[in-house]
């Protein structure tokens, strides 16, 4: 009767277009929707968008001269989906936008870059893509900066052998999974107890979606019906999930918080 969770980006936004199609009233509940596109009565996201993680990573870059931006899409469907808000955030920033076509090898075209690239480049695609996009900038003499979205996990792509020569900066759209929020403590409790894995910040995502949708559910009177959870849905309380703040904006989403992290040219991961 409802559906949770923090799955991709394209396929949490193809999930709310097949929704608005549908007649039964399913909540959409935290989903990883984050182009910051109209938000529809049945959807309820509660993470930053990626015109507020953009915008997050840009602002210190712009005060300190840089006025040029190059846009790095990972696949043709990075470019349909996002495009439009990168343009939009840009031009907001008075930044001078160049894109890098998608549909081609990431390492080639890291490789072809010229002199005359910016050297920030903001790549929109995942953790795999942007390995190869940076092995392909290692061959590049001048020094690039990459600013991931929160698609991306450092940790990840450390491992995955990004180029050490290119420092990658990555907004996060939850708090770093060091913090010492009482939210975050009891995540990593958590996965120290049930999982095999180290702590992510996608993964905490998906603990933070489950913890709000368990809150709205608990607070529930009467019969748990899909109407019902949509409606108990719908009223978009605010709530304070451990120090995760949910507040909805007059967009519909319930947060606008974004921290950011790097992954330095000596392979940690600098919050």
């Amino acid at each position: 009767m409802w559906r949770c969770g923090t799955v991709s980006a394209a396929a949490a936004s193809q999930l709310a277009d097949l929704l608005r199609n549908e007649s039964g009233g399913l909540a959409h509940v935290a989903p990883w929707l984050q182009d910051g596109g109209e938000v529809d009565d049945r959807t309820f996201p509660i993470f930053a968008p990626r015109p507020e993680q953009i915008s997050f990573a840009l602002k210190s870059l712009s005060t300190m001269g840089v006025r040029e931006l190059g846009a790095v899409y990972a696949t043709q469907q990075d470019q349909a989906l996002h495009h439009e808000s990168v343009e939009r955030t840009a031009k907001a920033m008075q930044l001078r936008l160049q894109t890098y076509q998608a549909g081609q090898d990431l390492r080639e075209l890291g490789q072809r870059l010229t002199p005359g690239t910016p050297a920030l480049l903001l790549f929109l695609g995942g953790t795999p893509e942007l390995a190869r996009f940076t092995q392909g900038l290692e061959k590049q003499s001048r020094q690039r900066y990459v600013v991931a979205l929160a698609d991306v996990n450092l940790s990840t792509l450390a491992q995955m052998g990004a180029a050490r020569r290119t420092p990658v900066i990555a907004t996060q759209a939850v708090p770093m999974v060091t913090a010492s929020l009482p939210v975050v403590r009891n995540y990593r409790d958590v996965m120290a107890r049930l999982f095999d894995e180290p702590p992510s910040s996608l993964s905490l995502a998906g603990f933070i979606a489950a913890r709000y949708t368990a809150e709205v559910l608990a607070g529930m009177d009467g019969a748990v019906t899909r109407a019902s959870v949509l409606t108990a849905f719908q009223r978009r309380a605010a709530m304070d999930l451990g120090g995760f703040r949910i507040a909805y904006t007059p967009q519909r989403f319930g947060s606008t918080f974004v921290t950011q992290s790097m992954l330095s040219t000596d392979g940690r991961v600098i919050g």
